[in-house]
């Protein structure tokens, strides 16, 4: 089979960590159940110096393994690259969500807000993701929503992001009224990254052995969301149903573009080939030494970008025997 290797340039997409720390304990993250770095936020002067080595940025998403709202620079973040013509978005679990920091980010442009909710009772939301916050994220998103409306904001658009688990996908149903009882118009339902620890394990993934009462409410979420008019997705182009049933092909890796087109950032500096390079190591060495291509604090993205190791990285992935966390993508979790 003849591979056609993209033209190299420097990304015009990329994420930043704006901080490594956390204020949940989600049972199916890495940052909960894996080695991780050390928990930093990152200064809006470094931030500054990272994002002016691109010369073009067309989306930045500013996530990572912690919670975003939990660095004070945020709102100036955005700002930043909203003045640079950048489309800028973020996933957030909302118990930060002050009013405050609402308005912040509505005046500084903010294009997309991500909710992630994982459950639509107090009892399911606390069990996943390892704190009793449930009702105060309800209480935060529905004043954000009611903050545009006053406002008179078109920005940023809100989307609410469900990871699908065998643990608790009989709630969302009612997930799907409580987004349109608080204004929220789209829902995601996305495939569970497991790596076998806590909640991330083989047996709570609907990837292809969903059971027809399962698939059964995916459909009525499908029905539900047309009813209330609300749109209904799943993570890149595929539908819900299509990202649970689809086949990856005998190279499942494949069909990503990543390795040429964006890169990932920690608050520490590390770049990474993306999102889902902190899933699935097995030590702290090995995070280091497999999946982390540079330091931007000790090399320009440039130098990282067009140097040995990402090349290196590449030529894997390009071939039957890609790194780990690429040869494990489309099977236990999505691109």
């Amino acid at each position: 089979m003849t591979i056609t290797t993209p033209v190299l340039t420097l990304p015009r997409s990329i994420y930043i960590e704006p901080t490594s720390r956390c204020n949940e304990f989600c049972q199916q993250c890495p940052r909960t159940l894996l080695s991780r770095e050390e928990d930093r936020d990152l200064p809006f002067d470094e931030f500054r110096k990272i994002v002016d080595q691109f010369p073009v940025l067309d989306r930045v998403v500013l996530h990572g393994l912690g919670e975003p709202l939990l660095n004070k620079d945020l709102p100036k973040m955005v700002r930043y690259l909203k003045d640079r013509g950048t489309y800028v978005l973020f996933n957030s679990n909302g118990i930060a969500l002050t009013e405050k920091k609402g308005g912040e980010l509505i005046d500084a442009g903010l294009d997309e807000y991500r909710l992630s909710m994982d459950g639509s009772s107090r009892e399911t939301y606390a069990h996943v993701r390892g704190v009793d916050a449930f009702e105060k994220i309800w209480r935060n998103v529905r004043a954000f929503v009611q903050l545009q409306k006053a406002r008179d904001a078109s920005k940023p658009a809100i989307s609410l992001w469900f990871t699908a688990m065998r643990e608790n996908l009989h709630e969302l149903p009612h997930l799907v009224e409580l987004a349109a009882e608080a204004g929220i118009p789209e829902v995601y339902m996305q495939r569970l990254v497991y790596f076998e620890e806590g909640l991330a394990a083989s047996k709570q993934s609907l990837f292809r052995r969903s059971s027809q009462e399962e698939l059964a409410l995916v459909r009525l979420s499908e029905e539900l969301c047309k009813e209330l008019g609300i749109r209904f997705n799943a993570a890149g182009s595929a539908t819900p149903m299509q990202s649970i049933l689809r086949d990856f092909g005998e190279r499942p890796w494949s069909g990503c573009t990543r390795p040429y087109n964006l890169t990932y950032i920690t608050s520490s500096g590390n770049v990474l080939s993306c999102c889902f390079a902190p899933f699935g190591h097995r030590s702290a060495r090995e995070y280091r030494e497999e999946r982390v291509l540079g330091n931007v604090f000790q090399e320009s993205i440039e130098q990282i970008w067009f140097g040995e190791r990402y090349e290196a990285f590449r030529r894997a992935f390009e071939s039957e025997h890609p790194a780990r966390h690429c040869s494990q993508c489309g099977l236990n979790w999505s691109y």
